[in-house]
């Protein structure tokens, strides 16, 4: 049996099965028609001999010869019927196997592809022997003779046996295909919805931009990033036969992507251009505080000069002048950014303003920090033994939690606590004195807190509770 044959080879040898010698009969018809022509008594007396003749049909070995030809004519049929099922099951099995290969490129299906076509060359093997079979022996013979007919059974039933043979090792076969199998049709399945995806997101992509250029925005970078996908789509439209299945399903996935992503950016830009329009706005009101701001830093150190060590504001010197320079940063990249909307490069635009913010934030700490600095100051000057209590009361918490269910508490908690407490007092000493370094009291208060804050989180962590 060929791979794929112009036409089932059951249509091809089928005259041949059915057509039996038709000498004798038609002579036979002749001879009655010619009899039929005489005269009645003439017709009488000739009519016994015409069929006692040469005219005769020989039927061989009376009921035995019969009986063998029909047993060879069953051996006969039952091979045609192995054959065609053999043959119906290898079409079906074909497509499993070209739906496979179609989709899958791995080693496994490649073995798959090369296993049938073996098991193809071995129903070719046993189709042969069975058309030579049909073709040695005519059963409608007249003169068919009873060895010959047994013959013809045992060729025929021998035929069919190694066409059921081969049948079952193609059962087998198809049974072992079942994952290769159910996962090329899944592929197969999805590739329709995910090119008809594709399809729609692009013409989703390019109703958003035609809707965001009538508002009278550009949008060049997505329409730019639309028109890429072109030669995609024409792809995609050359369909999986040209340029195969997972390939196909990889661009569709991509092109679903990159569209979708054109279509949210086309959506979002007319409120990426308001937003745009407010950030312009804000920035430049925060600019012009910070400026007035700014001037107040001066009357701030001033007063911290007169009344306070310069250990204390020393570090504020440089502020008004690097918040002057600050916010004429600000301004200038303020101008770019309005430049960049105007001329609708929006990613130019957002950075921009996110670096006006940035040197914003930094100028507004600065300033900050000058008043801050002078209220903390007010603040210890006039008490500072409410610093000392605040900073003695973390410590003496952090000391009972870490003899919490301990005679003695662990050297690791104990140590830095110990060393806490010492940096307090010193702390606590230099305060004394005609003019005391207020800054550097708080300061080192404040480092003391952090530390008792790291030994607590380290004791609950030891303990499995809650840092």
């Amino acid at each position: 049996m060929t791979a794929t044959p112009p036409q089932p080879y059951a249509q091809q040898v089928a005259p041949r099965l059915s057509s039996r010698p038709r000498g004798r009969r038609t002579g036979a018809l002749r001879d009655l028609v010619g009899l039929a022509l005489l005269p009645l008594p003439l017709l009488v007396a000739v009519l016994p001999g015409a069929f006692a003749g040469g005219g005769t049909r020989r039927w061989f070995g009376g009921g035995r010869g019969e009986s063998a030809r029909a047993e060879a004519q069953a051996a006969k049929d039952a091979a045609a019927e192995a054959f065609y099922d053999l043959d119906t099951a290898q079409r079906d099995l074909r497509i499993s196997i070209e739906t496979i290969t179609a989709v899958d490129s791995s080693p496994a299906a490649r073995q798959v592809a090369a296993d049938f076509d073996a098991l193809g060359r071995r129903i070719d093997e046993v189709s042969h022997r069975y058309i030579t079979a049909v073709d040695a022996h005519d059963l409608d013979r007249d003169d068919l003779e009873a060895a010959v007919a047994g013959r013809a059974r045992a060729e025929l039933t021998g035929a069919k046996d190694e066409l059921l043979r081969v049948r079952q090792e193609l059962d087998r076969f198809t049974r072992g295909l079942g994952p290769l199998l159910d996962k090329a049709e899944t592929q197969l399945a999805r590739l329709a919805p995910a090119v008809e995806r594709a399809r729609q997101a692009l013409l989703a992509a390019s109703t958003a931009l035609d809707t965001a250029r009538g508002s009278g925005l550009r949008a060049d970078d997505l329409a730019a990033r639309l028109a890429a996908l072109g030669p995609e789509l024409t792809k995609l439209n050359q369909g999986a036969g040209r340029h195969g299945v997972p390939e196909t399903l990889q661009r569709a996935d991509r092109v679903l992507r990159d569209a979708e992503a054109v279509r949210a950016e086309a959506e979002r830009l007319p409120e990426r251009a308001a937003e745009t329009d407010r950030r312009l706005v804000s920035l430049r009101t925060r600019a012009q505080a910070l400026t007035t701001r700014s001037a107040q830093v001066e009357p701030i150190l001033s007063e911290l000069r007169r009344r306070f060590t310069a250990a204390c504001w020393q570090d504020l010197q440089q502020v008004p002048e690097q918040a002057a320079d600050a916010v004429r940063q600000a301004e200038a990249k303020l101008a770019e950014a309005r430049k960049a909307r105007a001329e609708q490069r929006w990613p130019d635009a957002t950075a921009l303003l996110s670096t006006v913010r940035a040197l914003l934030n930094h100028t507004d700490e600065a300033v900050s920090a000058a008043g801050e600095r002078l209220r903390q100051l007010n603040a210890v000057s006039k008490d500072p033994q409410a610093e000392i209590e605040r900073t003695r009361f973390a410590i003496r918490d952090a000391q009972r939690l870490a003899m919490t269910g301990r005679a003695t508490p662990d050297p690791r908690h104990a140590r830095p606590l110990d060393d806490a407490v010492s940096r307090l007092d010193r702390a606590v000493d230099g305060l004394e004195g005609r003019h005391p370094d207020y800054w550097h009291f708080l300061t080192e208060t404040e480092a003391v807190r952090a530390t008792v804050g790291r030994v607590v989180a380290q004791i609950r962590q030891d303990r499995g509770g809650p840092v």
